[in-house]
């Protein structure tokens, strides 16, 4: 599997999912608009683990979901959760959605 993009939200695959259960399916909120990363079809969960989420999709895919960008299926298995950075002259910065 490849990484997939939405926005500022990058997820990886990964072989495990580990962490604390989180009880809500919102990976990332935007710092300007205020919308949502989110979960919004298939089963899925979000868990923690040193401050990384991770997400499992238990359905064959789910939905991930924003106000501002187009949904996307993302398939069944095990994903890093990551904010994209960029560069700037002044240094690295997480993207701003």
């Amino acid at each position: 599997m490849q990484a997939i993009r939405q926005g500022d939200v990058i997820l990886l695959p990964v072989q495990q999912v580990e962490g604390q259960k989180i009880h809500h399916l919102i990976l990332a909120e935007g710092e300007v608009t205020g919308h949502k990363h989110s979960i919004s079809e298939g089963q899925a969960e979000l868990s923690e683990k040193d401050g990384t989420l991770y997400l499992r999709v238990f359905s064959p895919d789910a939905l991930l979901t924003h106000e501002e960008h187009k949904a996307i299926a993302i398939p069944q298995g095990h994903w890093m959760v990551k904010i994209q950075r960029e560069y700037e002259p002044e240094g690295w910065r997480y993207v701003a959605d």
